[in-house]
This record gives C-alpha cells, sequence and structure tokens, in this order.
C-alpha cells in the first residue's frame, strides 16, 4: 500500500546528534504548518515536568497491509472471505526486534536508565518516562502548552527530529505536533458552547430541522420526514433476521453522548413497536457510563438518532451492541475503541502512562484515570468486535498528522481482515471540513479558506465512507429514482484525500469520472481541490456509498424532533449491512467484511440506486455535482437490499426462499 501525504512536508535537515559520534545525524520527523483553529500558544512547558513519551513503532510487513485486504475481500479472489484471526495479525505485524532493540538501544545511549523504559504487551510501542528537558534534548525540539478557547489545554511541539538510524523504526511520537485533543464545554463565561463527548474537536453534531408534532406514517410524504417505515421501502429492506445469535452490529459513541431509554420507548410506541421493552445490549470501555444528569439534544441527539433507527431497522429480533466509550472525566478517542477491541493495538500497559492534572499531553483518554470518580481500569483486548460497526464521529484529515492518521487507518485494514465491515460517515459540510473548516494556501484551516477539507477516517482507504441523499421535494418512495444528494440542512461530505492514495478496487470508478468530468473542475477551482491528474499518485475518493440522511424523525426530551446528518444514513446503511450478514450466516457464509472491492465491482451494477441530481457546496463554491456512476457527492449511489444479496450470497442459493417478509424480488 502507498500512502500519500500532500500537507507534510518530509525534507531531510542534519544536525548534530547530541557529541555522541555513535549516533547517526538527525533529520526531521514531523513538523506541523500551524495551530489548528480555537488553540493558541499559552507558554513554554516546564522543564522539569515529567512527559511520558510514546513512540510508535514501525509496523512488520505494513506495507503489504492492503494487498492482503484485498485478498480476502475482493469477490473474485480465491481466498474471498478467508478471514484472518486476531493471532494471525498479530505474527504478521508486530514491530521486528530490530526496531524495539534499535529504539531501546538510543534510549539507553542518551541517558535515560532501563527502568524508565516499558514495552507495550502488543510490541508497536515504547513508552519512556523522562522530564521535558530531557524530551526536548532527546528530539531536538521545544514543548509548549497550548490552550483553545474552550479551556482546554494541550501540550505539543512544532516539529522534532530523531537520529536517521531511527526514524525508519518510529511511526510518530506521542505527544509531538499532533493536536487530537478532545475539548470538554466552556465556562458559562466563555461563550457558546463546545460540543462535547466526541473524539475531536472537529466533529459538531447533528443538524437540527424543527420540531415533528404529529405521528408520520404516511409513505406518500417520505420527502418531508424520514422514518423507518420510508427506510424500508427506499432500500428494500423487508427481511426478519434469523441468525441473530451468530450476528452482531456495533454502534459507538463516546461519553457524555448518551441515549435516553424512555425517548428510545416512545419511538418505539410510534415507529418500531417491535422495540418495546428493548435496549442496546451496553459494553461499557474505559468506564463509559450512559449518563442521565445532562440532557438536551447535544448530549441526547446524536444517541438516540443512532440506537432508535439502528435498532429499528434491524428489528426487536437482533440485538445491537451499544460501545459506550470513556468515563465521564477523561472521555475517549477512537483509539480508546480500537483499544478494546484489539489489544494489539493498545498504546500501554495499564498504569504506565500518568496524566497531569489539568494538562492534557496526550491525544487519546488516558486509563487507568487518576482524577477522582475517574475509571480505574484499562479496556486492553477485552472486547469482540462486532461483525459490522458504525461510527459517527469524525476528524478533518487536517486536525491530524499522516502518521498518525495512517496509524490508526492501518488498524481499520486489520480489522477488515478479520472479517468486520468499518462505516463512518463523510462529513455534513459539502466539500468543507466540520464547522465549515476549509484549508488554507500554508495548510491552516479557517472557515474563509479557500481550499477543500476532506475528513478523516472518511477519507481512509479500509472503511467503507458514507455520504448522505434525500428524497427530491414532491417525490415518493415509489418513484423509479426518488433520491438526490441531500441539500436539506447538510450537504454530503465528499472529495479527494490529500493522505491517502487511490486504493485500487477503486480506480476504475473514479477514473472514469475524471476523465468525463475532472477537467471542469480543475479549470472552475483551480487548486481548490486534491484533483487526481496533477499530483504523484491518484487519491482516494469519498464518499463510496450513501443512504438517505435528511430529516430523520427521533424522539428527543419526550417529543419528535427532525434531525439531518451523514450520522443518519450510516446508521441505516450499518442495518442493511447487518442484515446482509443474516443471510450469509443462515447459509453458512462468513461474514461480508470489508465490501468495498464487492461494491466496486461489475457485479454490484444492479445493487445500487444512482442518483444524479444535487451538490456538495462549500469553501466558497458549489462543490461537486451527484452525475452517472461514481462522484465526489454520493458515491456509487444508495443500496438495494436484495440487490446486495445477489452480490454476497452464492449463486447457488436462492436468495428470495431466504427473505422472509418481502414483497419484491431480484
Amino acid at each position: 500500500m502507498h500512502l500519500l501525504l500532500l500537507t507534510f512536508v518530509t525534507f531531510n535537515l542534519f544536525l548534530v546528534a547530541f557529541a555522541d559520534p555513535n549516533l547517526s545525524p538527525y533529520v526531521i520527523h514531523e513538523k506541523r504548518i500551524g495551530i489548528p483553529s480555537g488553540w493558541s500558544l499559552a507558554h513554554r512547558h516546564d522543564a522539569s515536568s515529567t512527559l511520558p513519551l510514546r513512540f510508535a513503532l514501525k509496523q512488520k510487513n505494513i506495507e503489504h497491509v492492503g494487498e492482503f485486504l484485498l485478498d480476502v475481500s475482493d469477490p473474485n479472489s480465491p481466498n474471498y472471505g478467508k478471514h484472518w484471526t486476531a493471532s494471525d495479525i498479530v505474527r504478521k505485524f508486530a514491530p521486528s526486534n530490530d526496531s524495539i532493540d534499535a529504539v531501546r538501544a538510543w534510549f539507553l545511549e542518551s541517558g535515560i536508565e532501563a527502568h524508565r523504559i516499558t514495552l507495550s504487551s502488543s510490541k508497536g510501542w515504547i513508552n519512556v518516562h523522562v522530564s521535558v528537558e530531557e524530551a526536548e534534548r532527546l528530539m531536538n525540539t521545544e514543548y509548549n502548552v497550548y490552550k483553545h478557547v474552550s479551556g482546554t489545554k494541550h501540550i505539543a511541539c512544532e516539529a522534532y527530529y530523531l537520529p536517521e538510524h531511527i526514524s525508519k523504526h518510529v511511526d510518530f511520537v506521542l505527544p509531538s505536533v499532533h493536536f487530537d485533543a478532545k475539548l470538554g464545554r466552556r465556562s458559562a463565561n466563555d461563550g457558546p458552547d463546545i460540543k462535547v463527548g466526541v473524539p475531536g474537536s472537529g466533529f459538531n453534531g447533528l443538524k437540527k430541522a424543527g420540531v415533528f408534532k404529529d405521528s408520520f406514517t404516511n409513505l406518500e410524504n417520505c420527502d418531508q420526514a424520514t422514518t423507518p417505515a420510508c427506510l424500508r421501502a427506499l432500500y428494500d429492506l423487508y427481511h426478519e433476521p434469523q441468525a441473530t445469535d451468530r450476528n452482531s452490529y456495533g454502534i459507538v459513541e463516546y461519553t457524555p453522548q448518551a441515549f435516553v431509554q424512555s425517548d428510545l420507548q416512545l419511538f418505539a410506541k410510534n415507529y418500531s413497536h417491535d422495540l418495546v421493552g428493548k435496549s442496546p445490549g451496553l459494553v461499557s470501555i474505559d468506564g463509559g457510563v450512559v449518563q442521565t444528569t445532562q440532557t438536551g439534544i447535544d448530549y441526547n441527539g446524536e444517541s438516540n438518532l443512532d440506537l432508535q433507527y439502528g435498532m429499528a431497522l434491524v428489528t426487536g429480533k437482533q440485538p445491537v451492541q451499544l460501545y459506550q466509550v470513556g468515563d465521564l472525566v477523561e472521555g475517549a478517542s477512537f483509539n480508546n475503541f480500537l483499544d478494546a477491541i484489539d489489544g494489539s493495538y493498545c498504546t500501554f500497559e495499564g498504569g504506565d502512562d500518568p496524566n497531569q492534572p489539568g494538562i492534557y499531553p496526550h491525544e487519546d483518554g488516558i486509563y487507568p484515570d487518576p482524577n477522582p470518580n475517574g475509571y480505574k481500569g484499562k479496556d486492553c483486548g477485552t472486547v469482540k468486535p462486532a461483525l459490522v460497526i458504525s461510527t459517527s464521529y469524525g476528524y478533518n484529515e487536517a486536525d491530524l498528522t499522516y502518521a498518525y492518521a495512517a496509524r490508526q487507518c492501518t488498524e481499520y485494514a486489520k480489522l477488515g481482515l478479520q472479517g468486520i465491515t468499518v462505516l463512518y460517515g463523510s462529513g455534513d459540510n459539502g466539500v468543507a471540513g466540520s464547522v465549515g473548516n476549509c484549508l488554507n494556501d500554508n495548510g491552516t484551516q479557517s472557515t474563509d479558506g479557500k481550499r477543500f477539507n476532506p475528513g478523516f477516517p472518511a477519507s481512509c482507504p479500509w472503511i467503507t465512507s458514507v455520504g448522505a441523499t434525500m428524497v427530491k421535494p414532491n417525490a415518493t418512495v415509489f418513484e423509479p429514482q426518488p433520491e438526490q444528494a441531500c441539500e436539506i440542512n447538510i450537504y454530503s461530505g465528499g472529495g479527494f484525500s490529500n493522505y491517502f492514495a487511490m486504493p485500487d478496487y477503486q480506480k476504475y470508478a473514479v477514473e472514469g469520472w475524471i476523465q468525463k468530468y475532472g477537467q471542469e473542475y480543475v479549470n472552475d477551482y483551480g487548486n481548490a481541490w486534491n484533483s487526481t491528474g496533477k499530483i504523484y499518485m491518484q487519491s482516494r475518493a469519498i464518499p463510496d456509498i450513501s443512504a438517505n440522511g435528511a430529516n430523520y424523525v427521533i424522539a428527543i426530551d419526550g417529543a419528535f424532533t427532525f434531525v439531518s446528518g451523514t450520522s443518519a444514513s450510516t446508521r441505516t446503511l450499518g442495518a442493511i449491512l447487518t442484515m446482509v450478514n443474516d443471510v450469509r450466516l443462515l447459509v453458512n457464509q462468513p461474514p461480508i467484511g470489508f465490501i468495498n472491492p464487492a461494491l466496486y465491482s461489475s457485479n454490484a451494477t444492479l445493487a445500487l440506486n444512482d442518483v444524479t441530481e444535487g451538490n456538495n457546496p462549500g469553501c466558497g463554491t458549489n462543490g461537486f455535482n451527484a452525475t452517472v456512476g461514481w462522484d465526489p457527492v454520493t458515491g456509487l449511489g444508495t443500496p438495494r437490499f436484495l440487490g446486495l444479496l445477489g452480490v454476497f450470497i452464492p449463486a447457488q442459493f436462492d436468495v428470495t426462499a431466504l427473505v422472509g417478509g418481502t414483497k419484491i424480488t431480484l
């Protein structure tokens, strides 16, 4: 797999390595272009303070992870569906002893005593406890304390250097140039609230469209309000699951985001009677709790949407797992969740990375949490991942350094190797990033930037990126082409990655779009977007697929409200794919796993509804237009459940006999 970083400039800068002739010259390892929006430099960090450093070691064979994944995910491969075990993953990708020995020897030669050096159980990280002064000397840098407008503090440096012979063994170092810091709420005197309970500063929540007073059940009005019945009609989703004991659907939430059981029941009584009396299966990660003290749409809207629709569409027969991540004190990030479902990903063994009160020298939640009432454990490889995992949250790609994003993207490939389907929304701001931020010429972000700003993990080539559509005004779900790109309250995120190269599975579809339409956008927008004809390697394009994301009716605070977002479309697609897994398991086939190679294959033509209207404006432009075939607004289009069964169920099985309750045939 080739990864491409366009906003990160790599160059060699030779420095004196301490005065020790045994150490090689230093080279720059990572450099940050600017401070993210909302942050400012507060002061130099205290030189005597303790700074736990974590060095992510380069993983063995990792350059081939994409090839391995496609080998088990491409329906034309002889190894299709032959997924790996967790042990297979560890054996194939564990860093080499050469990398471990080289970094450890460097620490010792630099005066770091052996008792301050620890190796994670996965052998993927080396941790060293040093003072700020030692860290600055070790990496030829300066550490500062930065402050966000919310009051959150963060430790970072502008750039850091490693000896040339060490740099080749290290992916990245934490803390360093990264600003993947979690934000809390502002105080009452600091202005408007920051959205809470999210793994990054970029996510700005659902778009509320108004209050809905009537109990909507008429399929003739799905252009005005979306309900489970509308979605079933749009996507042929009429199936009673039968392999529920082997199947699983996981929905991820980050504390203090929490669903409300009484709202779930109100929704069930109106739109999904088989959910009456039911609740999701709570899987608490790092002290995750469904809190009830903070309420309202900012705290409950996202989780209420996710659980109400995720559960309704797979019916009351199929249990749904709620992965609630992070305690009320520390919160959590994507990496904390990944730690829990894959022990080989854990950044450190419990207790060896202490927190500093009032300062966040880390990108992820630190557990055990030393704060009062904090979670005193560390969940590492404790959770069996569901077969389909759906997440609503995300960052702007530019919020993270390339090395950090690439490391996490690789983990999603590992999940795919194990037969797990991972879905992320493509974003709600068209070609702009979350909260409408766009890129400036120097790579920084602002609301008046002119360059397109893709999201992450949506841009990772090893997940399925989900855009949003809507039923056309005055159209009904019974029409041949009832949908267009979403233009109610949100615009479907789409475009091209600045970090990741185009994977082989989407080249045919995307290159067809480039040849037919791409030049007009180059002419209109110039360098505003990462046009694949003007860079060294073609870029990962998003989204892959879409689903309705407009005017979902949800129960919140005991009443019904409209909300819109790729959160909604991602949850719907996850439910549909869970039902596809149900049928596969019923005929003793392995789960679908990473679906993108199958979606982009010629066999999937009848499995998708092409969406050809609407656009996704942002960054002072009209964005891209939906067109025939793949486009950077709605991807390949929207799913047809029975059509997907035609792709994923072997030909010798009678699909119509396996699907209960449907009136539609292939």
